[in-house]
């Protein structure tokens, strides 16, 4: 199965990918006063409100990671990029509510 054949991953999904140093790309759509409390290291850092602007930054090529803050705003992202041709966009379940839960639990959370 490829990220492609759905539309979400958990933590414990994207943190594998990380440590086994596979193509990926950690899109973050958080508006910058939420990224200021917390944020993975490596995230490209695009608020929703502006992702129609920033595609240019977004490849293609490689698998999206979509997060936000538990996980409603990157599915939009997802849905959204998926009918741009983006058919590797991925959500990250719970966004980074869960991630600092189950994966960086001296995260700072809000």
């Amino acid at each position: 199965m490829t990220l492609a054949d759905t539309l979400e991953l958990g933590p414990v999904e994207l943190d594998a990918l990380r440590r086994e140093g596979r193509k990926h790309v950690l899109l973050d759509v958080r508006e910058p006063h939420e990224l200021q409390i917390c944020k993975v290291e490596g995230s490209v850092d695009v608020p929703l409100g502006t992702l129609p602007q920033n595609l240019v930054r977004l490849p293609k090529d490689a698998p999206l990671v979509v997060m936000c803050h538990h996980g409603g705003r990157s599915m939009q992202a997802v849905t959204w990029l998926r009918g741009q041709g983006y058919t590797n966009a991925v959500n990250l379940r719970g966004g980074i509510h869960e991630w600092a839960r189950q994966i960086e639990p001296g995260m700072a959370t809000y």
